[in-house]
């Protein structure tokens, strides 16, 4: 009897080393994932700054190419302005007032 139990406590005691292993692999596997899951929250947030930061450059953007168009458009409305005035200024002109 005594063979048949020291038989089952090495089996025992080999089994709980192996179990002792695997434990430590599974721990150190989640310590991995958790800093992962930090990583990712630093990154998410990182890419929202950006996301943020874009959208203002691309309203900059915007304007800036807007204002080349808006003073060619005052260039024109002067231009039709002045055309009309001198257009006015010349009839009254002629017709002498």
């Amino acid at each position: 009897m005594d063979l048949d139990h020291e038989r089952r406590l090495t089996e025992v005691e080999e089994r709980a080393k192996s179990n002792s292993h695997r434990i430590d692999e599974v721990e150190r596997r989640q310590d991995n994932l958790d800093e992962l899951v930090g990583t990712v929250k630093v990154l998410a947030v990182r890419e929202r700054q950006v996301e943020a930061d874009v959208k203002e450059i691309k309203g900059d953007v915007k304007s800036l190419t807007g204002k080349p168009a808006q003073r060619w458009e005052m260039l024109i409305t002067q231009i039709i302005t002045l055309l009309v005035a001198a257009a006015i200024g010349f009839i009254l002109a002629r017709i002498g007032l």
